[in-house]
């Protein structure tokens, strides 16, 4: 049985044993992590977080045609495409609508048996569009959104715009991508696969890439039902991807609370809800085990030109990149006029009185360029900086500290 399918069978066994025992029934917004509040009440959330009730079950809508999907994953070039590529909606059976859209733990046996084979489907379709990200030596994943190739993932898996990106795809194919814009502020990046490599069709048309169908964060409740792909670790052949269900647990504005655990290499991967809906991307490891962190696939929505256009500003609080010299652009040049002690800069060997010539790939003209260099780094990357010391050049490696 795969990995997986698995997986699904033990959390729906566990959810499903939990149902049994409870005398009367339970609604979703008593749920947290499958554990009915009866058995000690939910942990507390953090300041901040929305626990939205639940809402009445929904009636039944049978979409006619395609999927509409969000604006912003309508490119204007798709018409030069064949797209053969498809998406990951699966319409749920009737049966679990109201799990769809609430929540909870299933009812009968039969239906967290329907229960598991929704999510076995859904993972099946997002096989084709869940990619592992290699970039340097940092690995992350990510999820393609058009059939014309574009990426969502991480900001601090794409690190800055401009950068050449390896996407490994699920049959092992490797291609190469280019990053684009980012907003760090809530670690939303955006990559394009380069073209010309795909397949092409009998008329010499290139084949469209495979892609998600985009949902919405804009209602999500705290016990909804969501599914985590990726490749964490980075592209096993053997293994393949990696799926986990489980359930939101609360909803902010920046971000999603999941209990679907996040380890690392899984940064930038799709979040979808029960139908093959992606919602959210995974973004970083809380406090907790079961503090997964994602990026409402809205926040994409809304800076969309931007992003695509290349932009990248913001940072996350407490994950500011910080190098720890104050210094001016006396004579045009970067001047290092004091090193913090035991700041990044000091312990990767920066002086008093050093001048910064690159920093990276950039060259620096004065302190103004410098701090932008800077703030185009994510903390805990490795940065080659060239200085001049006394009329001779040095180089020196700095691991960029992080602040608030």
């Amino acid at each position: 049985m795969p990995f997986h399918d698995t997986l699904g069978l033990r959390l729906f066994a566990s959810c499903f044993l939990f149902a049994l025992a409870m005398p009367h029934s339970v609604s979703s917004a008593q749920i947290v992590s499958g554990v009915p509040s009866t058995f000690g009440g939910a942990p507390p959330l953090p300041p901040g977080a929305i626990l939205v009730p639940p809402a009445q079950a929904l009636p039944r809508v049978v979409p006619s045609g395609p999927v509409t999907q969000n604006a912003f994953a309508q490119d204007s070039g798709s018409g030069a495409l064949a797209d053969q590529s498809g998406g990951t909606f699966i319409e749920p059976p009737f049966e679990l609508e109201q799990l769809v859209a609430t929540g909870g733990v299933p009812a009968s046996l039969g239906q967290l048996r329907l229960l598991q084979r929704q999510q076995q489907r859904v993972a099946a379709a997002a096989e084709a569009c869940t990619v592992s990200v290699q970039i340097g030596p940092a690995q992350g994943c990510g999820v393609i959104i058009t059939s014309t190739g574009y990426v969502l993932t991480a900001a601090h898996v794409a690190m800055r715009p401009g950068k050449s990106a390896m996407l490994t795809l699920n049959d092992g194919r490797t291609v190469t991508a280019k990053t684009l814009g980012m907003n760090r502020s809530v670690d939303a990046g955006l990559m394009k696969i380069d073209p010309g490599q795909n397949a092409r069709d009998s008329a010499g048309r290139e084949i469209g890439w495979p892609h998600a169908s985009l949902g919405t964060s804009e209602n999500l409740k705290s016990g909804m039902w969501c599914i985590a792909t990726g490749h964490p670790g980075g592209y096993e052949a053997d293994r393949g991807m990696v799926t986990r269900v489980g359930r939101i647990l609360a909803v902010y504005p920046d971000r999603l609370v999941t209990d679907c655990a996040l380890i690392g290499g899984d940064s930038g991967g799709p979040l979808f809800d029960l139908s093959g809906k992606l919602i959210a991307v995974h973004s970083r490891i809380g406090n907790d085990v079961a503090d997964n962190l994602h990026v409402p696939v809205d926040h994409y929505n809304e800076h969309w030109d931007k992003m695509q256009g290349g932009n990248a500003w913001g940072f996350l609080p407490g994950f500011r990149p910080v190098l720890g010299i104050r210094g001016n652009s006396e004579g045009g040049i970067a001047n290092v006029v004091r090193v913090g002690p035991g700041s990044p800069a000091d312990q990767g060997g920066i002086r008093e009185g050093d001048q910064v010539v690159t920093f990276g790939d950039v060259d620096i003209t004065d302190f103004e360029s410098l701090k932008s260099a800077v703030s185009d780094t994510m903390p805990g990357e490795r940065v080659k900086i060239w200085l001049r010391r006394d009329g001779q050049p040095v180089k020196v490696i700095v691991e960029i500290g992080r602040g608030d």
